[in-house]
């Protein structure tokens, strides 16, 4: 048994990356700063808000600002840990190195569930928008084709299946081409956002932000419990880490630059978007453009709705890129079947991981509503915080001369804050989905321990193992390659 806490030693995790599954090096700084923009901008301010509203209310402003001090005390720390090692994987790869191998396997099965959920939930929202345009154009979808499974009548969310799918094909071409078409929609999605508050302050109401906090601090802090799923973004830099150029220095203008301005962009918006509906109705799959027929602009209702559909398509393609990178790396360490860890050559791109995570993104979307799994993306992710605050304060006191390319300040303050935003944000969350994330976690680990059977754990020596475990030799894991 004690062969499942054996950790990985820092040089071992960087050499991985020079052999033959490894990915390219071709995003720069600006193009991650894009797509960390690209990765948090959309969910929040074209759905959560919505949602979020029915808690804090005029508030929301205030939640949205708790949400993002609590994302840069993270996001501190994702920069040291990415800069240093700039490999797939993310806080699965630096829980490993600095825990072990089991904590290592339970934060790449709450990754997985992260970003699988979060592309699905957006999946869902996506498809409430081009159900909404589509009808604003006269055409009604079938209601059996339209929906989440058992609401209104529907059988399969359609919609939702075709965007994954079409994302899927555009991932399977490499980081370099979804970086790209992630920038184009970027551009789009900001500009109708900036139109969007432009004519909303001419309709603001300041009776609609009386009371400011009708349901007081409580709702505030539920409230920015969920839109710390509209900050989920940033997080997915450090699965770029790979594929960055220089990522010493462009990681951390990533994964800052990227929380900044969406910090900027989500406040406004929400302020706005309060100022224009009294807050009770706006809990709703498309809150913007509910607020745009609220006040009659029906013009700038097409426009938004464009814009919030291109916010909506690149938060899914950073979610499953994101994803596609962590059952990679898992792969190449030989925590899963070694065929996710193949790369193709050309667009160097993991195919087989990329059309998994696109599977079971569909199967979700295609079945189930927004409202019954948003929330666990929140607790997957803030878990996920939470180990990588206390990896960098264990790395910094077992490895304290380590090269640093970026340095999280005042440590440990930072991180422990970190931590202590993360618990207070988890304790808003619901009981039955914290249950939901008991139970993911036990079918994690008993699938560890059943595959880790299979490729000979409790028999004979794995590999990749700092000088902790002294005479432990390489073992020929299992793959399909």
């Amino acid at each position: 048994m004690k062969k499942i806490f054996q950790k990985k030693c820092i040089n071992e995790a960087l050499d991985c990356a020079k052999n033959g599954d490894t990915l390219k090096r071709s995003i720069g700084p600006l193009n991650l700063t894009i797509m960390g923009v690209g990765g948090i901008i959309g969910a929040g301010i074209f759905i959560v808000t919505g949602v979020a509203s029915a808690s804090s209310g005029p508030a929301l402003i205030v939640s949205f600002i708790i949400a993002a001090i609590a994302c840069t005390f993270t996001a501190l720390c994702y920069a040291e840990f990415a800069s240093m090692i700039p490999i797939a994987g993310s806080v699965y790869t630096y829980t490993y190195i600095t825990m072990g191998e089991i904590w290592a396997w339970i934060m790449g099965w709450i990754l997985i569930l992260q970003y699988l959920i979060a592309s699905a939930a957006v999946a869902i929202g996506w498809s409430s928008y081009v159900v909404a345009l589509v009808g604003s154009f006269g055409i009604t979808l079938p209601a059996i084709i339209s929906g989440p499974m058992g609401v209104n009548g529907s059988l399969i969310n359609l919609p939702a299946v075709l965007i994954i799918l079409a994302l899927t094909a555009v991932l399977v071409r490499g980081a370099e081409e979804s970086a790209k078409v992630n920038a184009i929609i970027v551009f789009v999605k900001v500009a109708v956002i900036l139109l969007f508050i432009t004519l909303g302050i001419y309709f603001i109401n300041p009776a609609n932000y009386h009371p400011f906090t009708p349901f007081g601090i409580t709702g505030i802090f539920e409230g920015a419990a969920m839109v710390f799923f509209a900050y989920l973004g940033f997080d997915a830099i450090a699965s770029a880490a790979e594929e960055t150029k220089n990522p010493g220095r462009t990681i951390p203008i990533g994964i800052i630059g990227s929380l900044i301005i969406s910090s900027i962009l989500y406040v406004a918006v929400a302020a706005v978007m309060t100022g224009m509906v009294p807050y009770n109705l706006l809990n709703t799959a498309s809150p913007v453009s509910f607020a745009l027929q609220y006040v009659g602009v029906q013009w700038a209702f097409t426009v938004i709705t464009i814009g919030a559909i291109a916010g909506l398509t690149t938060v899914v393609l950073v979610n499953m890129f994101s994803k596609a990178r962590i059952i990679f790396a898992m792969s190449r360490d030989g925590l899963l079947p070694g065929v996710f860890s193949n790369v193709k050559d050309g667009c160097q791109a993991p195919v087989a991981s990329i059309l998994l995570v696109g599977a079971m993104a569909t199967i979700i979307a295609a079945f189930f509503s927004l409202n019954s799994i948003f929330e666990l993306v929140n607790v997957g992710a803030l878990t996920a915080f939470m180990v990588l605050a206390l990896a960098v304060i264990i790395l910094r006191i077992k490895e304290p001369e380590l090269e640093r390319s970026f340095k999280c300040p005042l440590v440990p303050v930072i991180p422990v804050m970190s931590i202590i935003f993360s618990l207070v944000l988890i304790s808003q969350l619901k009981i039955h989905i914290l249950q939901i994330f008991a139970i993911w976690l036990a079918v994690g680990i008993i699938v560890y321990f059943v595959y880790g059977k299979y490729r000979g754990l409790f028999t004979k020596p794995v590999c990749g193992v700092d000088d902790e475990a002294e005479g432990f030799e390489p073992v020929d894991v299992p793959t399909s390659k």
